[in-house]
């Protein structure tokens, strides 16, 4: 049942404003619905929805991880808008700058104003 449906990430945030400005000024983001729960962005085939709550920010891990083809070029654009990319000590992993490398799998990490850790993958 599930497995034919589209899965939407879920990223709770304080302040919708500033998330708003974030997700499409910074990430680029385009936003195709909003209501009183929140805003809803298209990536791809998929779908991020940012919404208001009290507890954004306390997860301790990714909310939601864009693929992509060229992590080096994303990382690149990203920073270019003053985003800064976390290092996180993983098994095994080595470092090309900021991007964390697994032999072909590739990862960055970074965190939107409210905390919640976002990340880029490539394979």
């Amino acid at each position: 049942m599930l497995k034919d449906a589209e899965v939407m990430a879920m990223v709770p945030v304080k302040d919708i404003k500033v998330a708003e400005e974030f997700y499409s000024q910074t990430l680029g983001l385009n936003k195709i619905d909003e209501n009183m729960a929140g805003v809803t962005y298209k990536c791809g085939t998929g779908k991020l929805f940012v919404y208001a709550t009290p507890k954004a920010g306390t997860a301790q891990s990714t909310v939601a991880t864009w693929e992509v083809d060229d992590i080096a070029a994303v990382v690149k654009d990203l920073k270019a808008k003053d985003l800064k990319f976390e290092h996180y000590e993983m098994p095994g992993a080595k470092y090309e700058g900021d991007v964390h490398v697994w032999g072909e799998f590739k990862a960055a990490w970074f965190l939107d104003p409210d905390g919640n850790i976002l990340g880029l993958s490539e394979v």
